[in-house]
């Protein structure tokens, strides 16, 4: 199963810059209906009230953390199952370990092109599909 390019899509990072980058990432591989939140808290107040096909957040945010964002949305029987991205510029193993079992769906290290965004959203779908 591939990712729906009309799936609404929420890209959370509390630097503009790297929304704005992430969002016409997007663009570029197809996703049009991007949507923007600039810290977790912003994100998952969107999250509750709309519907979004996958989530991609920095993890490095205040006052709320992509890290506590994804805790959150995994914590909630009714959105535990969106695909969870998450970006970072650490690469830290206890990190990777920490969103693993917190039930993140991919991890992207900064920096990174359009080419890896797609095949980790390509392979976030064909994993939900099997």
């Amino acid at each position: 199963m591939m990712a729906d390019p009309a799936m609404p899509i929420l890209v959370v990072d509390d630097y503009q810059t790297m929304v704005r980058i992430i969002s016409n990432l997007l663009k570029q591989i197809g996703f049009t209906n991007v949507d923007e939140a600039s810290n977790g808290a912003d994100a998952f107040e969107k999250i509750r009230t709309g519907s979004y096909g996958l989530i991609i957040s920095d993890w490095n945010m205040q006052p709320v953390t992509g890290f506590e964002l994804l805790q959150k949305v995994k914590a909630d029987p009714s959105l535990a199952e969106t695909p969870f991205i998450m970006v970072t510029a650490e690469s830290k193993t206890d990190n990777v370990i920490a969103a693993r079992k917190a039930g993140v769906s991919s991890y992207i290290v900064k920096p990174f092109n359009a080419q890896t965004l797609k095949a980790k959203i390509d392979a976030v779908f064909a994993a939900r599909a099997a």
